[in-house]
């Protein structure tokens, strides 16, 4: 354990490659799932956890750790398996999602694996709308599931959608003799609840919303669509997630700034990562702002100002 524990301390080092650290762990049937290095805090036995009302039913309960107060996670449950039996003899994987911290109870946590964003897959078809996939991946001849935190999260926490109406008042007023301005925005993400979140954000102060899956997928829609049409007067910004299958967001970005078509797009990161690295990335890659998910009154202001060409 000491030695996963290390590695997790050393895992910005990988930012800005396409590369990823995948710390890989069991629940209590034998399928093995993943979760990007770069989101854990620890690794821990589990401590004694304390119950307290009206948890809601995936919360195993609480636990005092490092000075904070930390929900535990049962992801067994969670992800429609059976609830994990005596937690203290099993371990919690502390990690940070969209501003918060929480601990998710695991059977066992095996090893970190170093592996490429292009090894990383979008979930077999047909798994529907209701899975907890969000990517999968071959280790060992074995498949892995990484699994959509954030679907799971806002079962637990819903996230409050509602944008200000101070926000709503920056978007400019559009009269007859204005300059038509470009009125979509692409939104990247491999999370299907943070899509329709980004989207419903967007299409409510008014804006045509097109999706991409992963980098890869917008990067081929963005070719495409400078090949249809001056893409600048179509498409106000791209919003895109950070880690994604196939190729993250750190890539994709500098991919469209070093593309003579597509440089002069503004790019906003809208990532659940966090962490000082996020700054100097941002600016390495060229990318116009960075926003941590999900505030929806900030992620519309970025819009806007996108559009209105202030800074955001």
């Amino acid at each position: 354990m000491s030695g996963i524990l290390d590695t997790v301390n050393q895992r910005t080092q990988l930012v800005g490659q396409n590369r990823l650290e995948l710390l890989t762990f069991r629940l209590i049937r034998k399928q093995r799932y993943g979760i990007n290095v770069f989101k854990v805090k620890e690794v821990l036995q589990c401590p004694k956890l304390t119950s307290i009302p009206q948890l809601h039913r995936l919360v195993k309960g609480v636990a005092y750790i490092r000075g904070q107060t930390v929900s535990i996670i049962d992801m067994s449950l969670a992800t429609g398996g059976s609830p994990i039996i005596d937690p203290e003899n099993h371990f919690i994987i502390i990690s940070e999602f969209n501003r918060s911290t929480q601990g998710f109870l695991v059977g066992s946590v095996e090893r970190i694996i170093n592996m490429r964003w292009e090894s990383i897959m979008p979930p077999p078809e047909g798994t529907g709308s209701s899975n907890y996939l969000t990517a999968v991946t071959e280790i060992g001849g074995e498949l892995v599931e990484i699994l959509d935190v954030e679907k799971i999260l806002n079962e637990i926490s819903p996230v409050d959608e509602r944008i200000r109406d101070d926000v709503l008042a920056l978007k400019p007023v559009v009269t007859a003799g204005d300059e038509v301005r470009p009125n979509k925005v692409l939104v990247v993400d491999d999370s299907n609840v943070a899509r329709k979140q980004v989207k419903r954000a967007v299409e409510t102060i008014g804006y045509e919303v097109l999706l991409a899956y992963d980098g890869r997928d917008a990067l081929n829609q963005l070719q495409a669509l400078s090949q249809e049409c001056d893409i600048y007067k179509e498409l106000v910004l791209v919003i895109s997630d950070i880690e994604m299958p196939e190729m993250d967001g750190y890539t994709l970005t500098t991919e469209i700034k070093k593309s003579s078509n597509l440089k002069n797009l503004h790019v906003v990161l809208h990532s659940s990562l966090s962490g000082v690295f996020n700054e100097s990335m941002v600016k390495r890659v060229g990318a116009d702002a960075f926003i941590p998910k999900f505030d929806p009154n900030e992620l519309s202001a970025a819009v806007i100002s996108a559009v209105t060409g202030q800074k955001s």
